[in-house]
């Protein structure tokens, strides 16, 4: 039997693994530093950023109001807290 010919078939495929794995890290490392820059399920920046200025716009009847129509708080409560912004 000879098992030189098999040896050689078998060494020549060895160099794809290390290449795919790689391309794999690549691939990975890729999408992790993108979701470090600050932009979560695919949105850009600049969305995230004018979501969170338009709530810092509101003032504070206004986030009162919102709380009140959510039923995070009760009508007593609503009417001390508005009459305390007053």
């Amino acid at each position: 039997m000879s098992w030189g010919n098999a040896m050689g078939a078998g060494m020549a495929w060895m160099w794809i693994f290390p290449v795919l794995f790689l391309m794999g890290l690549a691939l990975f490392s890729g999408v992790f530093l993108r979701g470090m820059r600050g932009s979560p399920c695919g949105r850009p920046p600049d969305e995230e950023t004018r979501r969170a200025d338009s709530i810092s716009e509101e003032t504070p009847k206004e986030i009162l109001d919102r709380r009140y129509a959510r039923g995070e708080i009760a009508r007593e409560q609503y009417l001390e807290m508005r009459k305390d912004l007053e």
